[in-house]
């Protein structure tokens, strides 16, 4: 899931992808898959948008800030 990030807040909060995961009783988890987006000094260096998966199992990442698109594979 990509979590675009805030604009008006305070404290800005997303700027990161991040995987979901169901467990048996269908409590969902999620981890951090994709974060720098937003530096420690609060800089915006991206802003991930969407995701897509392609048919060779890339997953690609879209972020509006950069005007780019990121693929990620498996070696």
């Amino acid at each position: 899931m990509a979590l675009h990030g805030s604009w008006n807040r305070t404290e800005p909060d997303g700027y990161k992808v991040v995987a979901l995961h169901w467990d048996r009783q269908g409590e969902i988890t999620s981890e951090d898959f994709a974060s720098g987006f937003l530096r420690p000094d609060n800089k915006v260096i991206g802003r991930p948008v969407d995701i897509e998966e392609g048919i060779d199992g890339s997953i690609f990442i879209s972020d509006d800030y950069a005007g780019a698109i990121y693929r990620v594979r498996h070696h």
